[in-house]
């Protein structure tokens, strides 16, 4: 193999040397750290997905972290490495390296999260290169032997597709993620709305989606308009619908798995959510979506026709004129 770069990504001496002598063809194990929530296990799918492509004989670990667990891709890797997380601080601190050890030599390992416990895992491991993204240069000499940009500007999994591309990899635009499982069929074409996030205070107003679905009924009356329930108390759709005069066609729904989400996603033609797991699902299913956003809406924006998002004032959410705008734009009204 050889870097396909001349600029924009470092490389130490030992990456120059090694690279010459490793193929495409005789990679046999790589492992992918990616310590994430939800969102980011699905995101990684499309990277795992050209990984697999690009090297055809590796076995792919995939390390993960045991808080965050929901979502794994396990359909594309060979083997899944949990290392102790913030749900178990009370392991001592020898019970967590030696699980961070058992990671394995690998040929390669790409780190997806630059995180301090994914840092550790990769150094506590032997690899004949070790790839990452930190945002600081310090940390790329310090920890990896080659690290290529990243950015808040950019998409993520466009960072993280870089990793494979500096290798002269060809990679798929759009991206592919391959997430299994059938739509959901109903008797009328729908909308999906969901309200909930990790936290409340990153909610758009209950008040703002009323708003936006008694308009959207009126520019998509052949739709149903359903509000996806989550677990959490902010998460329920009774105060967003009771003002919506058109009963019959805004409704609660609830999804109790992954896969009924899911299959629900799937089948809708667009999903409008705040920044959360749920709109990253709907981007792997490959669903128009329309996020929205409080802050710092890029990291997490794939730049093709049916995802848009709604910026923000800078001291304001996002108005519901420019939400549904950003509805129209992915899921134009017939004429």
């Amino acid at each position: 193999m050889k870097f396909w770069f001349t600029k924009g990504v470092w490389a130490s001496k030992k990456a120059r040397e090694v690279i010459a002598d490793l193929s495409r063809d005789t990679i046999k194990n790589i492992a992918v750290i990616r310590h994430g929530a939800l969102g980011d296990m699905l995101l990684t799918r499309a990277f795992l997905v050209e990984t697999r492509k690009a090297f055809p004989n590796a076995s792919i670990t995939l390390s993960i972290v045991s808080n965050y667990t929901r979502g794994t891709p396990e359909d594309l890797v060979d083997r899944v490495h949990v290392v102790h997380g913030s749900d178990q601080r009370e392991t001592p601190l020898r019970t967590r390296i030696k699980r961070m050890k058992e990671l394995g030599p690998q040929d390669i390992i790409f780190d997806l999260a630059s995180s301090n416990r994914s840092v550790m895992t990769c150094v506590l491991n032997s690899a004949k290169l070790k790839i990452g993204f930190p945002y600081h240069r310090l940390q790329a000499k310090l920890f990896y032997d080659v690290a290529t940009c990243r950015s808040d500007t950019n998409f993520e999994v466009d960072d993280m597709i870089n990793m494979l591309n500096i290798f002269g990899i060809k990679t798929a635009y759009p991206h592919r993620y391959n997430m299994p499982g059938p739509a959901l069929e109903r008797d009328r074409p729908y909308i999906v709305y969901f309200a909930g996030a990790s936290t409340s205070n990153k909610c758009w107003p209950a008040s703002s989606f009323s708003q936006l679905i008694t308009e959207m009924i009126k520019l998509y009356p052949q739709h149903q308009h359903l509000v996806l329930e989550g677990i959490q108390p902010w998460e329920k759709a009774d105060e967003i619908l009771a003002p919506i005069a058109a009963a019959d066609r805004a409704a609660a729904i609830t999804a109790d798995t992954i896969e009924e989400t899911t299959a629900l996603l799937k089948g809708a033609d667009l999903v409008v959510s705040n920044d959360t797991g749920i709109r990253h699902l709907a981007i792997v299913s490959d669903t128009p979506s329309v996020g929205i956003f409080f802050a710092d809406p890029f990291r997490y924006w794939p730049r093709y026709s049916i995802h848009d998002v709604a910026i923000p004032d800078p001291d304001w959410p996002p108005s519901v004129d420019a939400v549904k705008t950003a509805c129209l734009n992915v899921l134009p009204v017939d004429k």
